[in-house]
């Protein structure tokens, strides 16, 4: 469903410590991902045009950083994960609830045992011995 070529990659650097590697490495992602330009149906890019999610941009563009592991690859992965679950989010269409009516049988069942229980507890009634 997702071409990897309609998926821009860009190598930052990771905010937070990092100790003497900090200043060399560049092991965060920028995952740029175009919704106009991608080859996903129109209904699906219409859906995650309009989700109220900050990843997404006015100019219909989501951006994605991910730079929770140390490795660029392993960030790389995350970040396309996290891509597809946004998609996958959009693309979800819940099953339509049709309404339905009890049948007569279970109608009567309902009653009955209704009226039985009903019966139970008139008979735990306080008892005269007249």
């Amino acid at each position: 469903m997702l071409r990897e070529e309609e998926v821009e990659f860009i190598a930052i650097r990771a905010q937070g410590a990092g100790g003497q590697n900090v200043n060399k490495v560049s092991n965060a992602i920028h995952l740029r991902f175009d919704i106009g330009a991608s080859s996903l149906p129109d209904e699906i890019k219409a859906k995650l045009l309009q989700l109220r999610d900050q990843r997404v941009t006015a100019d219909g563009v989501v951006v994605i950083k991910a730079q929770q592991h140390r490795s660029l690859e392993r960030n790389r992965v995350d970040a396309l994960t996290r891509l597809r679950e946004l998609i996958a989010r959009a693309a979800f269409v819940p099953v339509v609830r049709r309404p339905t009516r009890p049948t007569r049988s279970a109608q009567k069942k309902r009653v009955d045992n209704k009226t039985r229980r009903g019966l139970v507890k008139v008979l735990r009634g306080r008892v005269d011995t007249q």
